[in-house]
């Protein structure tokens, strides 16, 4: 018995040293804190809430204007003739534009509402081409189909009083067809 005893003893032994040699290497050190992780809970990132970007306070620019008239003057001229506006005329013609019958209807306007007492002069002016007198009769025939128009609009007669300059004030200086275009016209005066 005590054989056998001893066959048993060397084969536990055996066995136990086998089961040590197969066994991991590593070694856990006892005074290491075994951490747990727990592999069922993950964290994500959370995306930090966007704060709004600051920025200073912009003091307003200021903008420049363009230069207002003066309630008095309008391109140089008083405020009671920028009211109305000038009329234009083609090369040799007298006759009245669709354009120029519609500015002579706002002309009747502002001299029937806004200056129901007032007195206009139409002046009849040319371009250059022509003789003196052939455009000082130019002029006051584009005058006078003026004044015609504004009394069929309305406008009292003995409100309206006609000139011709001819060619002698020009409005613009030029010998070309711009210039000559702009001074083929009749301008509407107040005068009272």
């Amino acid at each position: 018995m005590r054989r056998g005893t001893l066959a048993v003893l060397a084969a536990l032994g055996m066995t136990a040293l086998m089961a040590g040699g197969c066994a991991n290497k590593e070694q856990v050190r006892s005074e290491e804190p075994v951490v747990k992780t727990d592999t069922t809970r993950t964290e994500t990132a959370k995306p930090e809430a966007q704060k709004p970007v600051e920025t200073a306070p912009v003091a307003p620019q200021p903008v420049a204007e363009a230069p207002k008239p003066a309630e008095s003057e309008v391109a140089g001229k008083p405020a009671a003739e920028a009211a109305l506006e000038t009329i234009y005329f083609d090369f040799d013609k007298s006759d009245l534009s669709q354009s120029a019958r519609d500015t002579l209807g706002r002309n009747a306007e502002v001299l029937l509402k806004s200056k129901p007492n007032a007195k206009a002069r139409i002046e009849g002016h040319c371009d250059e081409r022509g003789s003196a007198e052939y455009n000082l009769a130019l002029g006051e025939r584009r005058a006078k189909s003026s004044m015609q128009y504004l009394v069929t609009l309305g406008v009292q007669p003995e409100r309206l009083s006609v000139i011709s300059y001819g060619k002698e004030k020009p409005a613009v200086e030029g010998h070309d067809d711009t210039a000559w275009a702009k001074n083929r016209r009749v301008e509407f005066i107040i005068v009272k």
